[in-house]
């Protein structure tokens, strides 16, 4: 049976919990009311001074917190809780979720095609998709049913691209339009979340449905008010209210016959959590399918990438960071570690600063060594503008360099690394979207375009 309070040790507090009692009497504490909501840091930091403990009220708690405590609740006896573990002898003891190993196939489909000989097949799709996804928001604001049969064959087609050319595809995630529309994010989403199934070998027909998942997992958003969608730090109330985009969209999703119950599914479950503090169950570890946990994953990775209201994306080595801390917590460890291992640390469209000083935008993978991409070399050592542009292969470049090295004509410091990535707006000389137009869709030369790499 669901218990109703739990005893939390004050360090484990956190906003949106209800306090109902404390460990000792209300009148040996400076707290006016017997009961309220946390909502700052300051609240935890006067409970600590009095308190060791407190007991919080599962039912009246909100957000994250309360998710996670009705959860825990479930599977507990009316014995303390900890958020993050329970504790033996003031000590804490990781909790294991429950949670079998995906099946990876690495080698499941062929290694892909230059990003050159897909790019102009994606950029039309990829323009397909944005006008689509227009239209998806306006059937739904009108009361109008989706087009499942032209998103399905949109999807199809992304899938099969991605399948021939991730780089493609990835490129269009990476370079944001200034003009881009709320459902930039659905469509990054959706293709990370195919280049990701592909690296992981899933199944054709996997990839469709997570495709159109992600690609329609936020339509209920637009039954939310303006306000609590652009709202930077929701109250607990607010969150509560948006959350509520969740149920909408599997409503509208599950109004149309056509809709394959899987991506229902999936659109249901892809903001729970592996640890159970997701929403709108609890669901945790096993309890969540497999495309729910990537799709789940894809989201939080892009909405890093690109916060919203943010003019550029953020370097990719933030956003991987973040991603990581929050292995078996937020997602599934295997799925992090090889969604990271998928994209690569420097992923096509990252800005970089190599080790000899000069900085370049990648423009497409090593597949079998993501350390060493090809790289336009825009700026010096010095960071000023290359009076001419050029393609460098890091990984040619080192297969060249170690022949020289094992015959003692060269030193090992010579190889040329990828120092770092660097923050999107760092050089503004380098305009991204004109590397990708550059390299992807220009006929001419490239040391001849150094007008179009750089703003004027």
């Amino acid at each position: 049976m669901a218990i109703e309070q739990a005893k939390v040790f004050v360090e484990d507090l956190q906003r949106g919990m209800f306090v109902s009692r404390l460990d000792r009497p209300w009148t040996r504490t400076p707290f006016a009311l017997q009961g309220f909501y946390i909502r700052d840091l300051e609240e935890i930091r006067q409970l600590q001074k009095y308190c060791r403990y407190v007991y919080v009220d599962v039912v009246k708690s909100v957000g994250d917190a309360g998710v996670k405590l009705r959860a825990l609740s479930r599977a507990s006896s009316p014995t303390s809780l900890s958020l993050q573990s329970k504790r033996q002898h003031g000590a804490a003891v990781p909790v294991a979720i429950p949670c079998r190993p995906v099946q990876i196939s690495h080698k499941a489909y062929p290694p892909p095609i230059p990003a050159r000989r897909e790019a102009d097949k994606a950029r039309k799709l990829h323009r397909r998709l944005l006008q689509g996804m227009n239209e998806v928001l306006v059937q739904v604001q009108s009361g109008r049913p989706l087009a499942m049969r032209q998103i399905s064959r949109m999807v199809e087609e992304l899938v099969e691209s991605i399948l021939r050319s991730p780089d493609a595809f990835t490129w269009l995630a990476r370079v944001r339009d200034k003009d881009e529309h709320t459902y930039g994010h659905a469509i990054r989403a959706s293709i990370w979340a195919v280049v990701f199934g592909r690296y992981i070998g899933l199944r054709r027909h996997e990839l469709v449905q997570m495709g159109v998942a992600t690609l329609l997992k936020d339509v209920g958003k637009v039954m939310i008010d303006g306000q609590v969608l652009q709202m930077a730090n929701r109250d607990p109330r607010s969150e509560l209210e948006y959350r509520k985009f969740v149920e909408h969209s599997v409503r509208l999703l599950s109004e149309d016959p056509q809709m394959d119950p899987q991506v229902i599914n999936i659109v249901r479950s892809h903001r729970e959590r592996h640890d159970g503090s997701g929403y709108p169950m609890g669901l945790r570890g096993d309890k969540i399918p497999v495309l729910a946990r990537i799709c789940g994953m894809v989201t939080f990775y892009d909405e890093t990438t690109n916060p919203r209201g943010a003019n550029q994306p953020v370097a990719p080595s933030r956003a991987v960071a973040k991603l990581y801390g929050l292995r078996d917590i937020a997602f599934q460890e295997q799925l992090v570690v090889e969604f990271i291992q998928a994209i690569g640390l420097y992923p096509t469209g990252t800005q970089v600063e190599l080790s000899t000083g000069e900085v370049g935008v990648v423009v497409e993978q090593t597949y079998e060594r993501r350390l060493k991409p090809r790289v336009m070399v825009i700026l010096d050592s010095d960071k000023r503008p290359l009076a001419e542009t050029r393609l460098f292969d890091l990984a040619a470049d080192e297969d060249r360099k170690q022949k020289l090295i094992e015959h003692g004509k060269l030193s090992p410091q010579a190889k040329v690394t990828v120092a770092k990535d660097v923050e999107p707006g760092r050089y503004p000389e380098v305009d991204v979207a004109a590397v990708c137009d550059s390299y992807l869709f220009s006929q001419q030369r490239l040391p001849g375009i150094l007008s179009r790499l750089l703003k004027r």
